[in-house]
């Protein structure tokens, strides 16, 4: 257990740092799932909107140290793929 003044303080900010990242981890995980679920329903527009919005959490918090700029950057490559094959299949069924 923390003995010195400091060491106590250090725990107090670690937990809140720790609350907070778990909340921001939680938030990128909700947007990368409700993206992923756009693209599976079908619905291309919905799907670009809240890829855009996804991207922009990404880079937030990859920028922020909370997850490494490479794995923002393969999540916003993949989902872009899949969005780009989706709008493409939905043109040619038109």
């Amino acid at each position: 257990m923390a003995n010195t003044k400091q060491a106590k303080k250090r725990v107090r900010q670690a937990e809140k740092h720790r609350a907070h990242n778990a909340s921001r981890r939680s938030m990128m995980r909700t947007y990368i799932k409700k993206t992923i679920a756009a693209i599976e329903s079908g619905d291309v527009d919905n799907a670009k909107k809240l890829y855009i919005k996804m991207t922009s959490v990404l880079d937030t918090v990859a920028g922020d140290g909370l997850i490494h700029k490479n794995k923002a950057a393969r999540h916003k490559s993949r989902l872009s793929q899949r969005i780009k094959s989706l709008s493409l299949s939905v043109a040619a069924s038109v």
